[in-house]
């Protein structure tokens, strides 16, 4: 097992309880590891919630971490994965003056060679939403700073795995 620290991408399936999203986050307070990147949300089995967690550990300190999150009476499962295992995005969004839109002609290119898109446009501002890997989204916002943001905000990770997650079939069999 490798003692070299990693980029881990964390998926949590649960029952949706309050509290809970609390006690995942103090297993790696605990242990003073910073998230990452923290998204919840349903999962593809109905009744069942999916926390997506990013974290830069070592292989050791996630087995270990795996471990503390499925004493969690509320987890079904808990899965850790390396970044070539996953295919992920995450999203942004920015919101900028509208007079740069018209006055400086590179932001229209910005936008159009990031695939980013011009949402809502008014008087005031306008907002640019963007998805992508977390590279993609890295070099817009260095892009765009250079004109002044007046807002950017960003989502969590969200990822599939590229192989068959057993969680439906290991739910199946449980309910049986």
């Amino acid at each position: 097992m490798s003692t070299e620290t990693k980029q881990y991408t964390v998926s949590i399936y649960t029952e949706n309880n309050i509290g809970l999203l609390n006690r995942i986050s103090a297993i790696f307070q605990r242990r003073h590891m910073n998230i990452e990147s923290l998204n919840t949300s349903p999962s593809e089995i109905e009744g069942v919630s999916r926390f997506t967690i990013v974290v830069n550990i070592t292989e050791s300190q996630m087995k270990k971490i795996q471990g503390q999150i499925e004493k969690q009476v509320e987890v079904i499962k808990a899965y850790y994965h390396t970044e070539d295992e996953i295919i992920y995005q995450e999203s942004c969004i920015f919101k900028m003056r509208s007079n740069l839109l018209f006055d400086e002609r590179q932001i229209q290119n910005i936008i159009k060679e990031s695939n980013a898109r011009i949402v809502t446009v008014n008087r005031d501002f306008f907002v640019i939403e963007k998805s992508g890997r977390k590279e993609e989204i890295d070099l817009l916002h260095r892009e765009l700073s250079v004109f002044g943001i007046m807002q950017f905000t960003r989502s969590g990770r969200i990822a599939v795995t590229k192989d068959e997650m057993k969680i439906s079939t290991m739910l199946t069999a449980l309910q049986h």
